[in-house]
């Protein structure tokens, strides 16, 4: 890799998110990567201990953590504002499922290496042969591409609600069943007493848009998504010094309201990143978990310290994956 090159950014399909990252930070580059980035809570930890054995800048794309909207809600939250939070809610993907397939699409030619490396495009993945609607976006709701309709969103919301609660250090120690295809109301617990609940068919009771959250509090909730101008609540008065709310918060973390620009401005400063590692793989845990917690269709128990779910070996043997060589972490 060039001597010349000082950063990536990581654009790939979800299953070479966390192997791209791990490559570029130990041939000594800074890495943004898109999300979601990690299939499992063992690429996660290879990605954390690689950033910090190379000392590595990292940040992952969860960019509305970096946004003027959904920082003023954080804000409402952080400040005691909401009295004491007992619920948040995290938007899930309203399409695919959390019941990922197992199967292959039907074989097709395999075109020239000059159109397309196949090998290289499934990387780490267990091979199989080429279809062309992998390629066009079909690679996902599959198994070994995809995180489900839960990581798809819950990338983002899932962070937001751990970042804002301020326990993106840790990971939700419960996980409760539903019996549906998808997670929707599954609800998690993490180890201070606040629940949070995954919402996908009946989001729109709590906002509308993409990739909303929700906080619920004694003195009141917030809510927003994609395409607020400010975030909507229980009071007008809660959110009525919106501006001074995204002010303050710049001003005590130095935090800019971009998330590209965050991440250049580590690059210079050597300072971690809004959405550091082990803020992407704590959060990234959750997801991973709660999709744990659907495919073997019971409720779990999860330890964050040794990140390990409790007394239930199966679960644990899909903490990680098996990586195809040459492309292992």
């Amino acid at each position: 890799m060039g001597t010349d090159i000082d950063a990536l950014l990581i654009t790939t399909g979800d299953r070479w998110h966390a192997l791209a990252s791990i490559m570029a930070m130990r041939a000594g580059k800074d890495v943004y990567s898109e999300k979601p980035s990690s299939m499992t809570v063992a690429e996660g930890q290879a990605v954390v201990d690689t950033a910090h054995r190379y000392q590595r800048i990292y940040q992952t794309g969860t960019q509305r953590l970096s946004q003027g909207n959904f920082t003023s809600a954080n804000e409402l939250l952080r400040t005691g504002r909401l009295g004491n939070i007992h619920t948040v809610r995290a938007h899930i993907a309203p399409w695919d499922s959390a019941e990922l397939r197992h199967d292959w699409l039907p074989a097709e030619p395999e075109p020239a290496k000059e159109v397309i490396d196949w090998d290289h495009w499934l990387g780490p993945c267990p091979w199989r042969p080429f279809n062309a609607a992998y390629c066009r976006g079909r690679w996902r709701g599959h198994y070994d591409f995809h995180t489900s309709c839960i990581g798809e969103w819950g990338a983002h919301t899932i962070a937001q609600c751990q970042v804002a609660l301020g326990i993106a250090d840790t990971s939700a120690i419960k996980y409760h069943y539903v019996a549906n295809d998808s997670g929707d109301g599954m609800v998690t617990e993490f180890a201070n007493g606040i629940k949070m609940v995954l919402e996908r068919d009946m989001a729109k009771k709590f906002w509308h848009g993409s990739c909303g959250v929700r906080y619920e509090g004694t003195e009141g909730w917030v809510s927003v998504a994609d395409g607020y101008e400010r975030p909507i609540a229980s009071s007008p008065t809660l959110i009525e010094d919106f501006h001074k709310q995204v002010r303050d918060y710049q001003g005590r973390t130095g935090r800019p309201m971009n998330h590209m620009r965050d991440f250049f401005d580590c690059v210079r400063s050597r300072r971690q990143t809004i959405a550091n590692p082990v803020m992407m793989h704590r959060t990234m845990t959750t997801v991973h978990a709660a999709n744990i917690c659907m495919w073997l269709k019971r409720d779990m128990q999860f330890d964050p310290v040794k990140e390990r779910f409790v007394n239930d070996a199966e679960a644990n043997r899909l903490l990680s994956r098996a990586m195809r060589e040459p492309w292992i972490i």
